[in-house]
């Protein structure tokens, strides 16, 4: 059964840190990116936009916490 518990929880990281990922991706990188290349539809670089980047970014951070966090409950 250890196996099993170990190979689900690793399963269940990898989930959660691939969804990290992806907000990371969508809500940070991708605004950042087109206003550092000037892209004709890039939102404005105001107070509101920048905290919406950072909420995506500190909500990325949080999941691959929690993924982090699901791993320490594997067993030898």
């Amino acid at each position: 059964m250890t196996a099993i518990h170990n190979e689900q929880t690793k399963l269940l990281a990898t989930a959660l840190n691939n969804v990290a990922v992806a907000y990371v991706v969508i809500g940070f990188v991708t605004p950042m990116t087109a206003l550092s290349f000037g892209v004709a539809s890039a939102p404005v670089a105001r107070f509101e936009t920048l905290s919406f980047s950072l909420v995506w970014l500190l909500t990325g951070v949080t999941l691959h916490l929690g993924a982090r966090r699901a791993l320490r409950s594997l067993r030898p």
